[in-house]
């Protein structure tokens, strides 16, 4: 369900805006997409899991904030962002 410390660190090295960050939008919504993914299937073999299901819900809600948030600061990382991941619009 959780995602390795390896994963997680490759993931900051591919979405990062420098050398040192670890907390720019950009990666927080990259690091949540592959904590959703990892949970998403989780859930599918694990269907009444619903304390699982709540914590998906939360991060999603909280993709989604961060999303509205570099959208309304920055549109072209936005839509280089939602173009990397694979995500809507």
């Amino acid at each position: 369900m959780t995602i390795t410390a390896e994963k997680k660190q490759s993931v900051i090295e591919d979405y990062r805006r420098e050398d040192k960050d670890t907390g720019s939008p950009e990666v927080q919504v990259a690091i949540l997409t592959e904590r959703i993914t990892a949970l998403t299937e989780h859930l599918r073999g694990n269907r009444k899991d619903f304390s699982s299901r709540r914590g998906l819900l939360t991060m999603v809600s909280k993709r989604k904030r961060l999303l509205r948030y570099l959208a309304a600061n920055d549109r072209e990382a936005y839509k280089a962002l939602i173009g990397r991941l694979g995500l809507r619009k």
